[in-house]
């Protein structure tokens, strides 16, 4: 279970720093808190019972409690967010006055992106609430309070959906989260289902047949799925060649890789970079 909030206190803001390759150990629910965080680097996706979903630097994300989740790295990069927990009490003057379409929007979308600039101003915002929080002063929920509040309405007015959350067909059993979660840890090294299916405490045939009727697709196409899933973010994201993204993704080669990249996505990885880089702009 995520930490509560400290007794006593209605809000926690926290900034911290995980080494490239952390994962939580097992799914979690939060019980007594909202949370809402900014992405400062790195890449991360969430595993839930219903869906999944990635975000990376400068997206901000939110969570309502009582959702079971689990967190896996996305890159090979240290993971540095800044994240609000804060108790429905804490934030019910806002849903009195304002009603709870901001609250519950923000949490539907789950993952929220910005234009550039839009993108500056909410970092400085959490930024500002983090330095406010260490400091000492009779004010001081008060204070946080308020620059919550501009947060989420700002999140709300000035953000917009991230694309690619995955809703699942079926909500997924603990074991076959725990397989995802395998999967998306280990994938650049093409884990067999045995290899799966053990790491899930199943035998294979057993495992092969659960993670068909739950996913949708078989575990070979799924593993496929999340290699690809990668190759787009290092795409987008780095300036390795194929080759080089190739290696780390688990295909052999990057001939291999280029051809299984169009089959699936219609375009080349370069026609791919070059459209994600004219969406930055």
């Amino acid at each position: 279970m995520p930490m509560p909030l400290p007794e006593g206190q209605q809000i926690l803001v926290e900034r911290k720093t995980f080494q490239p390759d952390y994962s939580m150990p097992s799914m979690q629910m939060a019980t007594d808190h909202y949370t809402i965080g900014y992405i400062l680097s790195g890449a991360r996706r969430t595993i839930m019972p219903s869906g999944s979903f990635s975000y990376h630097g400068g997206n901000v994300t939110a969570l309502p409690p009582y959702i079971y989740h689990r967190t896996v790295s996305e890159r090979q990069t240290p993971y540095e967010r800044i994240m609000i927990k804060y108790s429905p009490a804490f934030v019910q003057p806002l849903i009195d006055r304002a009603g709870r379409q901001i609250l519950d929007g923000i949490h539907d979308w789950k993952v929220i992106r910005f234009p550039a600039e839009k993108g500056k101003k909410i970092a400085a915002m959490f930024m500002d609430i983090a330095v406010e929080y260490e400091r000492e002063s009779p004010y001081k929920e008060l204070i946080l309070q308020g620059m919550l509040f501009r947060i989420l309405i700002t999140v709300w007015e000035e953000g917009e959906a991230e694309r690619g959350v995955i809703q699942h067909k079926t909500l997924l059993t603990p074991p076959i989260v725990d397989a995802i979660s395998y999967i998306e840890n280990f994938y650049y090294r093409n884990p067999s289902l045995e290899e799966t299916a053990g790491a899930a405490n199943f035998s294979a045939p057993y495992f092969s047949r659960l993670f068909h009727a739950q996913m949708g697709k078989s575990y070979s196409e799924y593993l496929n799925h999340v290699k690809l899933r990668h190759v787009c973010i290092l795409l987008a994201q780095t300036s390795l060649s194929v080759m080089e993204i190739a290696q780390e993704t688990g295909f052999c080669h990057g001939n291999y890789l280029s051809e299984q990249f169009k089959r699936k996505m219609g375009m080349t990885p370069g026609q791919f970079r070059r459209r994600s880089a004219e969406n930055r702009k």
